[in-house]
């Protein structure tokens, strides 16, 4: 029985309120095994304190037996999604690094991120954003895309990924297969696409399959429902979406990371363990639920049971083991916690904030 709840918790990212670890994290961290922790704004107020946090959650980690250090996530995109404010590097969205159209800056700009997200601990970043932009209407997308251009948010999506993974950082494309062309916010209902595959194929999908060519390390399922491949559940729960196309199709062998499971898109119509079940079973390797921590233990316990029924085959619960473990001894291999005096030396370095301006200047476009 210990050995599949441990299972199950380094399936799952949580996150927690406060700027020091929570009692509640800390609980699942040490009574399920939890192996991932993802931050936002409400547990960010300086560079030394992220530091004594994550030092802290790996303190817990360690005496809970595990195995393997926490893989510690944030997004930092850039623009309007970004946890980390001053006196970190302020960046400009996607979009204007869309606007100089050079892959060098966007590699570089991936390259400074990933500087001062290590000295932090933080080893993850829930960055790119592949998505292209092809609807004026879309209330959360927009500038977080490079554009509406396959191949341009190709070239960038491609060049962040190296950056950041060149250097230490897990990165991620997001969100599969496609959110640009969408009118409704998956925070706050169930959006659809209504493309024909030929054109899901010539788009949306373009830059995904330049992202697994260039081995990106995470893809993010989103909570959209493609109604020419599944007309019936959204893609994070989607065995058509994430096993047929993602994995079969288009042979992705990295980890499949869903978007937060709380989100209203799913949580109008699932239950939080109806949700991980379901996400499980569409081929999701790892579960985010970025709040609530009844509905966290909720989501954990009914996977453990799930497996235990067998509802979810044995051979496919390895794989998905296996494909995280890896991607954790890959990113974390030289993990040490971070020391607070370098990770305010780290945040805001005066390059990377001239390689900020630049951007800025060039595109048009404000940090």
């Amino acid at each position: 029985m210990r050995d599949i709840v441990r299972r199950v918790g380094q399936r799952f990212m949580v996150g927690f309120e406060g700027f020091t670890a929570s009692a509640d994290v800390k609980a699942l961290i040490r009574d399920f095994g939890v192996g991932h922790v993802v931050l936002f704004a409400r547990n960010v107020a300086g560079p030394e304190q992220v530091a004594d946090l994550v030092r802290e959650l790996q303190s817990v980690a360690r005496a809970s037996g595990q195995e393997r250090p926490l893989l510690v996530a944030v997004d930092q995109e850039g623009g309007r999604v970004a946890r980390l404010k001053e006196p970190w590097t302020v960046w400009p969205a996607a979009r204007a690094v869309g606007r100089t159209g050079s892959e060098e800056t966007a590699r570089k700009m991936a390259e400074a991120l990933a500087d001062e997200l290590k000295a932090c601990g933080i080893r993850y970043d829930f960055a790119p954003c592949v998505d292209v932009d092809t609807n004026p209407r879309n209330p959360v997308i927009g500038d977080r895309s490079f554009g509406d251009d396959p191949d341009l948010v190709s070239r960038l999506g491609v060049a962040m990924i190296r950056g950041f993974q060149e250097n230490g950082v897990a990165a991620c494309a997001k969100h599969f297969p496609g959110h640009g062309d969408t009118d409704v916010d998956s925070h706050l209902d169930l959006p659809s696409i209504e493309h024909s595959r030929p054109r899901l194929d010539d788009v949306e999908l373009r830059p995904f399959r330049k992202a697994i060519e260039a081995g990106v390390a995470t893809v993010m399922a989103s909570h959209l429902l493609v109604r020419e491949i599944d007309d019936a559940l959204p893609a994070t729960l989607s065995r058509k979406v994430v096993t047929g196309l993602l994995r079969e199709e288009l042979g992705y062998r990295g980890v499949v990371v869903t978007d937060a499971l709380e989100m209203k898109a799913l949580a109008k119509h699932w239950t939080p363990g109806q949700i991980s079940v379901l996400a499980a079973q569409a081929g999701c390797d790892l579960l985010a639920l970025c709040s609530g921590h009844d509905a966290q233990v909720e989501a954990m316990e009914s996977l453990i049971r799930a497996l235990e029924a067998g509802e979810i085959p044995f051979k496919e619960t390895e794989a998905a083991d296996g494909r995280v473990r890896a991607l954790k001894e890959r990113f974390l291999a030289d993990y040490r916690d971070p020391d607070p005096r370098l990770a305010r030396q780290a945040a805001g370095r005066g390059e990377h904030r001239a390689l900020a301006e630049t951007i800025a200047v060039r595109s048009g476009i404000p940090a």
